[in-house]
C-alpha cells in the first residue's frame, strides 16, 4: 500500500529532476520541472501509472529536452506513450529506447 499523497509524489518526482539535470550539467529550475512531471502526467493521463513508470517518462522527457534531439523524435515518444494501453507497454517502450541508444 503507498502512502504517499499525490502532492508528496509530484514534489519528489520534480526534485529527482532537478537533481538527475544537474548531474547532466542541464540544471532545471523548479517551473521546468513542474513542467516536465505536467507534460508525463497528461501523457499518462489516459492510465493510472504507477508512480515509477510516470517518473521515468518525466526522466525521459528530461532527456529528450537536454540532449536536443530533434523534435520528430519527441513528437514519436509522446504518442508513442499516449498508444500505450499499460504502465508495462510504458515501460518496455522506455526499455526499447535504451536499446536502440545502445546499438
Amino acid at each position: 500500500m503507498n502512502d504517499t499523497s499525490p502532492s508528496e509524489l509530484r514534489q519528489a518526482i520534480q526534485q529527482s529532476l532537478q537533481a538527475i539535470a544537474l548531474q547532466m550539467s542541464h540544471p532545471l529550475d523548479t517551473a521546468a520541472a513542474a513542467g516536465l512531471y505536467q507534460e508525463a502526467s497528461g501523457l499518462l493521463a489516459h492510465l493510472s501509472p504507477e508512480p515509477l513508470t510516470l517518473a521515468r517518462v518525466a526522466g525521459t522527457l528530461l532527456v529528450y529536452q537536454s540532449q536536443a534531439t530533434s523534435p520528430e523524435e519527441l513528437v514519436w515518444f509522446r504518442s508513442q506513450v499516449q498508444q500505450c494501453l499499460d504502465d508495462e507497454a510504458v515501460e518496455e517502450l522506455i526499455e526499447s529506447i535504451h536499446r536502440v541508444d545502445a546499438l
